[in-house]
């Protein structure tokens, strides 16, 4: 069968040294895997290779792939659904809990990794092929330019790891950034101390106008004249994911 062409920013992996890798940097024997825009099965061919493996679940949203994966593929640990993963109901995907893994589409990349805090008691890892811009951005500590929402939204609940870089030469058609691959894995942090839909409101807030001090970022949105805090003197790329938490409880 003739393989699918690319759709919706996907740029097809066709190196499998750099699919095997991706699939190495899960960091333990998994049960439950699920891929997000599998493609052509690249990654899939290493996921089902993995010894523990009990269910995989691909989430593909074209129709030609879904068709070239079903006459690909006959595994009966492998589930292959045409669905859209920003609007899956993840509980429905596995009884327990499950790792995410998968070379993300560049424009939504970052709507993923929304998907994924609102689901985090259901995902304990993710290993993510992501634009190297948008994963030095969620690595990234205070301080930096490049930290952001992201950055603080992710850092909150899971430890991140930088794995390594990948060049345009291994895709088809070749993208015209590198890329990198992330590893997301749920920190002992069950709850945050504070209320957490604050916490999102406050962050989003924050950096909605980074270059201003968080008094004057933060005011449109929350009562900050009766605060007296340093903090609000600061930028948002000033404060760790701690001084976060501290400030939300300040509106409490």
């Amino acid at each position: 069968m003739v393989r699918p062409k690319k759709h919706l920013g996907q740029h097809f992996l066709t190196d499998k040294n750099i699919a095997r890798k991706i699939t190495e940097c899960l960091s333990s024997e998994h049960e439950n895997i699920c891929e997000i825009g599998p493609g052509t099965g690249v990654l899939t061919n290493f996921i089902l290779k993995r010894p523990a493996v009990k269910k995989v679940v691909l989430l593909e949203i074209d129709q030609e792939s879904v068709n070239y994966l079903n006459t690909e593929y006959n595994d009966n640990r492998l589930e292959i659904i045409l669905a859209d993963f920003l609007k899956t109901n993840i509980s429905s995907l596995f009884p327990e809990k499950f790792v995410l893994i998968g070379n993300f589409p560049y424009n939504i990349s970052s709507q993923i990794f929304f998907k994924i805090l609102e689901n985090r008691q259901f995902i304990p890892e993710v290993v993510g092929m992501i634009q190297k811009e948008v994963a030095e951005r969620i690595i990234a500590g205070p301080g930096s330019k490049t930290y952001g929402i992201l950055s603080v939204l992710l850092q909150a609940w899971y430890n991140i790891k930088y794995c390594f870089t990948v060049n345009e030469n291994v895709f088809f058609p070749p993208p015209k950034v590198k890329s990198s691959v992330i590893r997301l894995q749920r920190n002992s942090v069950s709850s945050l101390d504070c209320d957490e839909k604050l916490f999102f409101r406050v962050v989003k807030a924050a950096f909605g106008m980074r270059r201003k001090t968080l008094r004057n970022s933060l005011k449109p949105f929350f009562q900050v004249d009766n605060i007296d805090t340093p903090m609000l003197s600061l930028r948002a790329e000033q404060l760790s994911v701690e001084d976060f938490v501290s400030l939300t409880k300040m509106f409490q």
